[in-house]
């Protein structure tokens, strides 16, 4: 079956630490998703400092207002470069998400990439053309402009 590919870069005028610190934060990830997304950490372990093998818990409704499970594992972290987290369970066959930080001249360029194949086969792939991919360019649209909310733009 098919997987997928969504590729998104930033630059962030803020040092790395300042990225690391916001991004690696369980916690913070509910401040840079769509609110109509219904997202809620449900894991006790958001507020504690990511490391590799950390399981965190949601509840998301990524489509049609449908309340999901989903449970990530942290698999890589590399303080202040990048970190991976990986689905154990959600909506999706495969979903591995990177996301990586680079010193640049007035700031930070933080680039995400997320490897995903939907479920169910060609049915799913149907669904990636028609809804899934469009969805997920939406969510990075939003998670562009609330991280530059946060720190502005370069």
């Amino acid at each position: 079956m098919a997987f997928y590919q969504l590729s998104r870069s930033q630059k962030i005028p803020a040092s790395v630490t300042e990225v690391w610190e916001f991004i690696s934060a369980p916690a913070n990830l509910s401040r840079i998703t769509p609110p109509d997304m219904g997202f809620l950490t449900t894991s006790d372990n958001s507020s504690e400092k990511m490391y590799p093998g950390m399981i965190i818990t949601y509840k998301v409704s990524p489509l049609f207002g449908i309340k999901l499970n989903w449970m990530t594992e942290i698999t890589h972290v590399v303080e202040n470069e990048y970190f991976v987290d990986e689905q154990r369970i959600s909506p999706y066959a495969l979903w591995h998400h990177q996301h990586r930080l680079k010193e640049i001249e007035g700031g930070v360029l933080m680039t995400d990439l997320v490897t995903y194949r939907p479920p169910f086969g060609i049915i799913g792939a149907l669904a990636n053309l028609l809804v899934i991919r469009k969805k997920l360019q939406q969510i990075f649209d939003y998670r562009t402009e609330a991280v530059e909310g946060i720190f502005g733009s370069l």
